[in-house]
C-alpha cells in the first residue's frame, strides 16, 4: 500500500472518529452508551473472524 494512501486512510479514521465523538455529545448521548456500541461493534467483529 502506498504511504500517501496509507496516510489518507488514517487521517480519514481519525476524522470519522472525531466526528462521530462530535456528534454524540452535541446529540446528548450519554457516553456509556457510545462505549457500549463501540464494545458490541469490537466484538461483532471478533466474532465474524472465529468463523
Amino acid at each position: 500500500m502506498p504511504l500517501p494512501l496509507f496516510l489518507a486512510m488514517l487521517a480519514f479514521v481519525i476524522a470519522a472518529a472525531g466526528a462521530t465523538l462530535a456528534l454524540a455529545f452535541w446529540g446528548d448521548v450519554p457516553l456509556i452508551a457510545v462505549a457500549f456500541a463501540a464494545l458490541a461493534g469490537s466484538l461483532m467483529m471478533g466474532v465474524r473472524q472465529w468463523r
